[in-house]
């Protein structure tokens, strides 16, 4: 799975949320995925459904049991074991700091120099990345991937493959660029996204 997506944005819930609503998220997606829905649709959209309902499952597993999904949140950082707050650390501008300061504004001064210096002498990249790198939202659903786009302050553009969508969320089934191309922050990306058709149209 792409970095930075995790098993609850796949799902499309917050990582408060409850075994319940886990679980009725999970039959909520996996729903747009059934076969009979699928009836009809492209090979590239086939593909996609198939990535979709293989992450759906793996999102579902993992967080529908309490105990998998608490190794899961404390490795991804949502929680963490032990509990409590993780014990003081000195600061310098804090009382009982190992830092000998030397109240007065010279001291301040000479602080503010040697501050500069270390920044102008810490070890610099060779060469700092030129942008970032595309996320692959296929297989994804459209809310999902919406929400990692803005995160990322990519624009999305959208094509629509379903004539007469069903008021349904839509899933991406390609996308241009595709990872693991880099682009600068703003960059369009442009994703096809299938919609469950509306046959009563």
């Amino acid at each position: 799975m792409t970095p930075g997506i995790t098993w609850y944005d796949i799902l499309g819930v917050l990582p408060g949320s409850t075994q319940e609503q886990i679980q009725s998220a999970y039959e909520s997606r996996a729903s747009l995925l059934r076969p009979n829905l699928l009836a009809g649709a492209a090979s590239p959209v086939l593909t996609a459904a198939s990535r979709a309902q293989c992450l759906l499952d793996e999102g579902g597993s993992v967080l529908g049991d309490p105990r998998s999904r608490r190794r899961y949140d404390e490795a991804v950082g949502i929680r963490r074991s032990g509990g409590g707050l993780s014990p003081p650390v000195s600061i310098a501008s804090e009382p009982g700091s190992d830092f000998d300061y030397v109240p007065g504004i010279s001291a301040a001064a000479a602080l503010g120099v040697l501050m500069e210096l270390s920044e102008w002498l810490a070890p610099r990249p060779a060469h700092r990345p030129t942008g970032i790198e595309v996320p692959d939202v296929r297989g994804l659903f459209f809310s999902v991937c919406r929400e990692i786009v803005g995160r990322l302050d990519l624009r999305l553009a959208t094509v629509r493959l379903t004539d007469h969508p069903m008021p349904v969320d839509g899933l991406v089934v390609s996308q241009s660029p595709r990872p693991p191309a880099k682009v600068r922050r703003g960059a369009e990306l442009t994703i096809q996204v299938w919609h469950p058709s509306n046959r009563s149209c």
